[in-house]
């Protein structure tokens, strides 16, 4: 069995870095994610997959289910409520220099004669707990659909696609993909983030990759 993976990110501008680099955040708190489709589990898997990319990328990443623990017991409860509150506030609570939020704007998974597509679709946006500014934004859409061998017989491939659409449309790669978007959301050269203080090998030396305007 191969498979049809593609990302479907539209080709941005250049990001502009300089509010990134004024802040210089060390911290981020990832909260949890507000689901704009009707996949309801889809917040609660997304939020295990979250934490890891930006961590690698050098920065001390508060645990998230922790962090969505202390908010229900502070009446944060709604996702809804925790993306319009304000970041000074999550700043105050948590001592965090920015918080990240996601957006879920597709989780589904649909099959259309003999061929399942599996998409997921997120929008970021880190802010400061300072000033409330966007620091940086980003988008990933990314598409599966797999496709079975081919064997020479018309009728055994027609049988075999059917056989992984069913597997698929039963067992949606959903997390695959949702790694796959965050980790190139958070790292992908001049587009995610500059390296941070924890990644002292490339932290403050990657100013070409992560342009300001300035620069």
């Amino acid at each position: 069995m191969s498979a049809a993976l593609a990302g479907c990110a539209t080709a941005p501008a250049t990001k502009d870095y300089s509010a990134f680099r004024a802040e210089s955040p060390r911290s981020i708190l990832v909260v949890p994610a507000l689901n704009n489709t009707l996949n309801v589990p889809a917040p609660d898997f997304f939020l295990s997959t979250i934490s890891r990319p930006f961590a690698e990328r050098g920065y001390y990443v508060f645990p998230a289910h922790m962090v969505k623990r202390l908010m229900e017991e502070d009446g944060l409860a709604d996702a809804g409520l925790v993306h319009s509150a304000d970041a000074a506030r999550l700043g105050r609570l948590f001592g965090c220099d920015s918080v990240l939020y996601v957006t879920i704007q597709q989780w589904d998974s649909k099959y259309v004669v003999l061929a399942t597509q599996t998409t997921v679709k997120f929008d970021y946006a880190l802010k400061s707990c300072k000033t409330g500014a966007v620091l940086w934004e980003d988008s990933q859409s990314m598409v599966y659909s797999p496709q079975a061998s081919s064997s020479g017989n018309p009728l055994a491939d027609l049988i075999a696609q059917a056989v992984v659409a069913a597997l698929e449309k039963g067992a949606p790669n959903y997390m695959p993909l949702t790694i796959q978007a965050n980790t190139l959301a958070a790292g992908t050269p001049g587009r995610g983030i500059p390296a941070g203080p924890y990644l002292p090998a490339h932290y403050g030396k990657d100013i070409a990759v992560y342009p300001s305007a300035a620069n």
